[in-house]
């Protein structure tokens, strides 16, 4: 199916390889809730955390779209506030270059998304009030050791012509 924004695009609604999607489990208690939001036994082998941060974002809001040259990213959407998540596969060589996806994902579906470097990626606070929560766990330190590299970032929200689109 193509993207009805992107017609006569290159661009198809289906899965891309190389992104993992974990539904997370919520444990409640009277005190809250405890939630993995991943494990190192259960990510692919070569994938290894080396950083995390929190983000929140504004209702409304959209962080992205961007890819990375080299960096992977493991998000987890866990809530408060629900996101809509955009993937497109703008990889050279993978299998389902073309390809881009859309997933909701937050309190009312908390998931783990792990983004491969060159797939573009960006989401948007869709929660009708307060702020969202985001955590990452990348596999590269920003901006390198002692944040003396350059961010690896294409960042395509800055480009009015782009072909990424969260609208």
């Amino acid at each position: 199916m193509v993207d009805e924004k992107n017609r006569g695009s290159e661009w198809f609604k289906k899965p891309i390889e190389g992104v993992i999607i974990k539904k997370l489990v919520k444990h409640p208690d009277r005190r809250g809730f405890l939630c993995e939001t991943f494990r190192l036994d259960e990510l692919p082998a070569d994938l290894k955390p080396v950083m995390s941060y929190v983000s929140y974002t504004e209702p409304g809001v959209a962080r992205g779209p961007h890819e990375h040259r080299e960096q992977t990213d493991i998000f987890a959407f866990i809530g408060p506030g629900n996101f809509l998540l955009k993937l497109w596969d703008n990889r050279r060589n993978s299998l389902t270059r073309g390809s881009w996806m859309e997933i909701v994902a937050g309190r009312d579906n908390p998931l783990t998304v792990i983004i491969p470097p060159g797939v573009v990626h960006g989401y948007r606070n869709i929660s009708a009030a307060g702020r969202g929560m985001v955590l990452n766990f990348a596999d590269r330190l920003y901006m390198g050791w002692g944040r003396q590299e350059a961010v690896d970032e294409i960042r395509h929200e800055d480009d009015p012509d782009s072909p990424f689109s969260l609208d």
